[in-house]
């Protein structure tokens, strides 16, 4: 991200992370003529993906380039594109102060945080270093590039089952490692139903040779032959800045908004997957077009009553002088 320093360090918005989400709320925003800067560490969550898919236009497209792209169009509005870390978000109404790591402060009207959300893995050796090559997630996003070929699902994750039988459809021969998640009788029945196989045992280890997924190593001495692998991570929303703002919580413990990523906090909106775990690039970055119509709302509503107020109070203009016929 290129690093801009603005003599003001006053903003309309400032907006906490430059993923896709981050990104097109600064752009609808930016192109309404408000002030705006975007924070972000660079570290984005679909880095290990070599390409993203489902985006109209931008299918197979790696996610460092759409977001390079991004930042290019933002900078061609005046955007100021901050590399850094936010500390935290301090309140101090009638304006947010956003601390920056080493010291720098930026002050804001309102706030987006768009700081996404971690994938934890399980503990198994060859997970991490596979993931978003041949160890995924996702099957809108990368089911289709392995259709047809030998699949495996690790059974790490309470949805580890339910991942595994729509996983089915984009493949006949799909395996379910039981692992630490032994599917329930019922659900047992609907995998075989499926046609999908369950291998019993504990899963030691990916087989990887020549940068290559080969299969899955259990602990009791057999592998299995896999060309992909599918695993639930745990994912757990990166929120302190909306938790230290005192944002509400729903009972899973996700903040909650409204449907234009309003939270509970007044002047602090929240979009992508900090919000919602299932939010695509291509939805993301919906949610931060409808984050940046309804702010941008709000600051002219702001706007109208600031001018009304001071109109009230100002000293009345002298009467023109008659015209001279």
């Amino acid at each position: 991200m290129t690093n801009t320093t603005a003599n003001d360090s006053t903003y309309d918005v400032v907006v906490v992370g430059a993923g896709a989400g981050g990104l097109n709320s600064a752009l609808v925003l930016a192109r309404s003529r408000r002030r705006v800067a975007v924070v972000d560490a660079g570290h984005p969550r679909n880095a290990p993906a070599a390409h993203m898919h489902g985006f109209l236009s931008r299918d197979g497209m790696a996610p460092r380039e759409l977001l390079a792209t991004g930042r290019a169009e933002l900078a061609e509005y005046g955007v100021d594109l901050i590399k850094s870390q936010v500390d935290r978000i301090d309140d101090a109404a009638p304006h947010f102060e956003v601390r920056l790591a080493g010291g720098p402060v930026l002050t804001a009207r309102h706030v987006i945080v768009a700081t996404g959300l971690r994938d934890d893995l399980p503990d198994i050796p060859g997970v991490r270093e596979r993931w978003g090559s041949d160890l995924l997630f996702c099957p809108y996003c990368h089911g289709y590039e392995v259709r047809d070929q030998p699949i495996g699902v690790l059974g790490t994750h309470p949805g580890a089952v339910g991942h595994t039988l729509l996983l089915r459809q984009w493949s006949d021969d799909i395996v379910y490692f039981a692992h630490t998640q032994r599917p329930s009788e019922e659900d047992r029945e609907r995998l075989t139903a499926r046609g999908v196989r369950i291998v019993e045992g504990t899963v030691k280890r990916l087989v990887v040779e020549d940068d290559r997924l080969r299969g899955v190593e259990l602990a009791e001495g057999h592998t299995v032959s896999r060309n992909a692998v599918f695993v639930v991570p745990t994912m757990v929303p990166r929120d302190a800045l909306l938790t230290g703002l005192g944002c509400a919580k729903d009972d899973n413990g996700w903040v909650t908004t409204d449907r234009a990523g309003r939270t509970s906090v007044p002047g602090v909106w929240a979009v992508g997957n900090v919000i919602d775990p299932r939010a695509m690039v291509v939805t993301a970055a919906g949610m931060g077009a409808a984050t940046a119509f309804a702010l941008n709302q709000e600051l002219v509503d702001d706007d109208i009553a600031r001018a009304v107020g001071h109109h009230r109070t100002a000293t009345p203009l002298p009467p023109l002088p008659p015209l001279v016929r």
